[in-house]
């Protein structure tokens, strides 16, 4: 037997959080009668002394104010028309009548701001998979964040500072989103839209990223979120982000010291700032992105002492190429330093963080400091590169420019501006396969070579 969509909710408000709501039916006489109700500080299917007190009590007990209208017909699955922001009583009122007065069923809702912060999304069995700024639908769209369940409650909480209530049976399809405010009628913080019962189907998820919600919160810190999920050291970090209130994560490091840096979006090889030592994020923000596009938060984290710092990427042929320095290797990132000879000890430790992330991820690469006990992680990044040990991007080209590595990142960045569409790049001089001068000619995706300086 086919269930009203109304009975669905009464239903699914049994044993979850709902958004507040009020439906209605059309009587014999085309009036307009209560059906269900829940709203916050009242019985479940409280019956108002008139619809349009249930009304007036709705949008009273809306965070923001506002209300929607839905209507449908029991016999038909679809729903007819959607009435969404209704701010006033009398706006309401008026679309309810019109609405009954053509024989249609009616829930009316709280407004929920799918743009407050949070996210939405589905589980179903093992696998949660969802996205900020949107509704449940998101999981029909490319780039939602699709984690197993384990991982996706555990960074969630980590996130917003609270567990999701979304714990289903395997054989359930929950459709769900998570507010930083309170919402529904039991006032938490996790609303359920719609639960199915489907047989249990084998899901895995994706890992990937950049992914939407890798985007919301920083590339750098969704990165670094995979890799404390993953089991591996990660310095303890605050999240300082446009859109959600701070959270921290991670271990620490015995060190007082720390590094403050800006998370972009996307990653942009040395293009924001990095500083050692505490600077006002909000100020670091305005100055390097006025237009809050491109940076999505600044991350402050632990210093590690460190003996050995370098990166570790995965080459054309699949092969680990592991390089770094003694002590801090910020400057060999800048292509400021060359890559020296690592003791073993320091190599075995960053191929066994390798090997760790590689059977959950598939190629990767990342930033390390080995702080002579074991390595932490202290970037992180999915993919493998085209690049070889004379050849950073592989490609003909019709011209060769030379660029000088000594010239450095933001001469670098001018130079792939401004050399002709057709040019292929020559880097004149030594320049690490791991550092940023590499990766952002490989960003670029212009074909490139290294011409080694004798």
């Amino acid at each position: 037997m086919d269930v009203r969509k109304d009975q669905s909710l009464d239903l699914l408000a049994h044993s979850g959080n709902v958004a507040q709501f009020v439906s209605f039916v059309p009587d014999a006489h085309g009036r307009m009668r209560q059906q269900y109700s829940r709203l916050a500080g009242f019985q479940p299917n409280y019956l108002f002394d008139s619809p349009i007190d249930a009304l007036r009590e709705l949008l009273a007990s809306s965070k923001d104010r506002m209300i929607n209208l839905r209507s449908y017909v029991p016999s038909s699955p679809r729903s007819q028309e959607f009435v969404y922001g209704l701010r006033t009583l009398e706006e309401a009122w008026d679309v309810a009548c019109r609405l009954i007065g053509k024989g249609l069923f009616i829930i009316a809702n709280e407004t929920i701001d799918i743009t407050d912060g949070g996210v939405s999304g589905v589980i179903h069995g093992n696998i949660v998979e969802f996205a900020p700024d949107d509704t449940p639908r998101c999981v029909e769209k490319p780039g939602v964040c699709s984690l197993p369940k384990y991982w996706a409650l555990s960074l969630l909480e980590t996130v917003y500072g609270f567990r999701p209530d979304i714990e289903v049976d395997p054989e359930s399809r929950l459709e769900f989103s998570i507010h930083p405010r309170s919402r529904g009628w039991k006032q938490s913080h996790t609303l359920a839209w719609e639960i199915e019962r489907l047989a249990d189907a084998t899901l895995e998820p994706s890992y990937a990223w950049p992914n939407r919600f890798s985007r919301h919160i920083g590339d750098k810190a969704y990165g670094l979120l995979m890799a404390e999920l993953a089991g591996l050291p990660v310095p303890r970090t605050t999240v300082i982000g446009r859109r959600l209130a701070p959270f921290t994560f991670g271990r620490r490091t015995g060190s007082a010291e720390v590094w403050t840096r800006t998370c972009p979006q996307e990653p942009q090889p040395g293009l924001f700032t990095t500083v050692k030592g505490w600077t006002d994020p909000f100020r670091l923000m305005a100055k390097e992105d006025p237009g809050d596009g491109v940076i999505a938060s600044v991350i402050c984290q632990d210093a590690v002492p460190a003996a050995y710092s370098g990166a570790a990427i995965v080459t054309d042929e699949g092969q680990l190429y592991i390089e770094g320095v003694k002590g801090e290797g910020d400057r060999l990132m800048l292509g400021q330093l060359h890559p020296e000879p690592l003791p073993t000890f320091v190599v075995d430790d960053v191929t066994e963080c390798y090997v760790q992330l590689v059977e959950l991820f598939g190629a990767v690469r990342f930033e390390w400091v080995h702080d002579g006990e074991q390595a932490w992680i202290v970037q992180l990044h999915r993919g493998a590169t085209t690049t070889s040990e004379t050849v950073l991007v592989p490609g003909e080209a019709d011209q060769w420019v030379p660029f000088p590595a000594s010239a450095g990142l933001d001469a670098l960045r001018t130079f792939l501006k401004t050399i002709p569409i057709d040019a292929g790049v020559s880097i004149e001089g030594d320049i690490g396969l791991t550092s940023h001068l590499a990766e952002l000619i490989r960003k670029a995706r212009r074909p490139a070579r290294i011409s080694a300086s004798d």
